[in-house]
């Protein structure tokens, strides 16, 4: 058996999260400490918090007036662009967008709080 994994996120189906659809890989994985997503962001995203998960998002495509807020600041959000959003802050992305997320630790749908 090889040492490397492999994914083809077409072929993971999606799951729906508070910011629109995810399709999750690397969660079976036990060497790796983390989860990578793909994820399509819906306009009616809700502000949401993580009290153990870092989550990175790197933005794949956006619209033009694309936002994310974070904690009580809004920031614009271009292709390119990458997040890092620790445990604690509040945040949700403001528009259609495909990110790739990074989850560490591995995503846990129990470390999803909303106020």
């Amino acid at each position: 058996m090889p040492n490397y994994q492999i994914v083809d996120f077409a072929t993971i189906p999606g799951v729906p999260c508070p910011c629109g659809t995810a399709r999750r890989a690397f969660a079976e994985v036990p060497d790796y400490p983390a989860t990578v997503h793909v994820t399509e962001i819906a306009d009616d995203a809700r502000v949401h918090y993580h009290k153990h998960h870092t989550e990175t998002y790197y933005i794949l495509e956006c619209e033009a007036d694309a936002r994310m807020q974070l904690d009580e600041d809004v920031v614009p959000l271009k292709p390119g662009m990458c997040i890092l959003i620790p445990a604690y802050t509040r945040h949700r992305a403001i528009g259609q967008m495909k990110i790739i997320n990074i989850v560490f630790p591995k995503f846990d749908p129990a470390d999803e709080f909303f106020d």
